[in-house]
């Protein structure tokens, strides 16, 4: 397989305005990507990123990072890493198809798919992710249909789609279906765009441990799989990765890895000690991928800065994340460069920092983020009470979603009522996708229901719902 910038920077839509006559407008001077960035900004599925976690469920402070904020710094160092990449093509020769043109229109996909990356995430962060899929293996089979189990009446597929839960399946369903734009389209985004978000081309069944990075998740339902059929046929990238996947994945980990250890030291979870320590242990690790000088400059750079800056811990530590940022984009542009032919043959099974000088800096940090943040006091106490609040909201949703019955007349239930909290705009997605379907089909949108409903909460929303709920004014 051989892909081509000129397929797989479609600008084709699920619903094109030629569809409609008279519909074009010719004075406008923006390709189809900015108008992309357009319709993101303006959505309310974007604005909800403001109030939904990134690491600190139910934090009260004004400092920590949102999924909106990850999502900018995620879409500049997309859009960074993109332009680095674009220019090393075109000054080395690697591909007679790179032009100034094509650079801007991937800068400008690569900035967009950094906003929406996130936009199919739960609310209380990591832990909200984890749990949805915790609930469904868990608890899923005590729930019945009439007579039958629920997990006896659904395909294995449909079960895997709940079970293996996914924030980035759940974002290409709502731009691609739920978020009501134009007709049953979802936000009617380019394919160009929404093949980027797609992580991982495969479904639920076909998750296994591999070499490869492909089959490490799923990419989309059972539900979306005709449209991303259709957006990969479009832009050639069939059972394989979209190149732009590769840097979007590299600037989300660099994100989120340096922002996790700079939000960490301001609530005083993480010191300069703790970091310097952990550079030091690694050093061995460092020289086995080559890493070693730039390892040392590091460290003695980063004792030098402490001294300076006496005690001002926060001081340093911010420069160097600053310092590990422009070391892991640089990484980042020779992990994509070097192995381009493998990218562009639809063959490359890891991530872009794989073997890079930035790679063990970046296992470091993470390592740093597990073992002073994640399993820190502060992190289990809000996690807690984010379990109380997500495993009421599933209990009580897919009690009223397994029975629910949109065109039955007569008294109005407690589980219709529930019902008819969800969003209209879910709900008559749902009635659209259950025409002609079977039982086992209609009950698995059902389920879908729910999770859309949850990942259209924000942390204040789910907590204010189930306060009132529980009766608690």
């Amino acid at each position: 397989m051989k892909l081509s910038w000129n397929k797989l920077l479609c600008e084709e839509r699920a619903y094109m305005p030629q569809d409609r006559p008279g519909s074009s407008n010719n004075q406008d001077p923006r390709n189809e990507f900015q108008k992309d960035y357009h319709r993101i900004i303006g959505s309310a599925s974007f604005r909800r990123l403001q109030d939904k976690t990134q690491v600190f469920p139910l934090d009260r402070g004004d400092f920590v990072r949102t999924r909106l904020t990850h999502s900018l710094e995620v879409a500049s160092f997309a859009r960074s890493l993109g332009q680095m990449i674009c220019i090393h093509i075109m000054e080395n020769g690697l591909d007679p198809e790179m032009d100034t043109d094509k650079t801007d229109k991937i800068c400008t996909v690569l900035e967009c798919s950094g906003l929406i990356h996130d936009i199919g995430n739960p609310p209380f962060g990591h832990f909200g992710e984890d749990y949805i899929r915790y609930w469904f293996s868990n608890k899923l089979s005590g729930y019945y249909y009439k007579k039958d189990a629920v997990t006896d009446l659904l395909t294995e597929q449909m079960k895997g789609d709940l079970y293996n839960f996914e924030g980035n399946a759940q974002a290409l369903r709502i731009l691609t279906r739920l978020h009501y734009l134009i007709g049953n389209n979802g936000m009617n985004l380019t394919f160009g765009l929404l093949n980027t978000i797609i992580k991982y081309p495969a479904a639920s069944t076909e998750i296994k441990k591999s070499k490869s990075i492909i089959h490490k998740k799923m990419g989309y339902y059972a539900a979306e799989e005709d449209i991303f059929r259709r957006i990969t046929e479009a832009t050639g990238a069939v059972d394989c990765r979209h190149p732009l996947a590769y840097i979007l994945e590299a600037a989300d980990d660099i994100a989120y890895k340096t922002a996790d250890i700079e939000d960490a030291v301001k609530k005083g979870l993480i010191s300069y000690r703790d970091i310097l320590e952990a550079l030091k242990a690694s050093q061995d690790k460092a020289a086995n991928f080559g890493e070693h000088d730039k390892y040392i400059e590091t460290i003695e750079s980063l004792e030098r800065r402490h001294e300076k800056a006496s005690s001002d811990h926060e001081a340093v530590s911010q420069w160097l994340i600053t310092r590990v940022q422009s070391l892991l984009l640089r990484s980042a542009r020779y992990g994509f460069t070097s192995n381009y032919k493998a990218i562009m043959n639809g063959e490359y099974p890891h991530d872009i920092l794989y073997g890079t000088q930035g790679q063990t800096l970046a296992d470091v940090l993470g390592d740093l983020a597990v073992k002073h943040v994640f399993r820190s006091k502060d992190i289990y106490k809000l996690e807690i009470s984010a379990e109380t609040i997500l495993g009421f909201l599933m209990d009580k949703l897919v009690k009223a979603a397994v029975n629910y019955d949109p065109e039955a007349g007569g008294k109005i239930s407690v589980d219709e009522r529930i019902m008819s909290l969800v969003s209209e705009n879910y709900r008559k997605a749902y009635a659209d996708g259950a025409k002609g379907k079977s039982e086992a089909e209609k009950l698995y949108l059902r389920l879908l229901l729910v999770t859309d409903y949850i990942c259209g909460m924000t942390d204040g929303y789910a907590k204010k719902l189930y306060q009132e709920f529980s009766g608690i004014i």
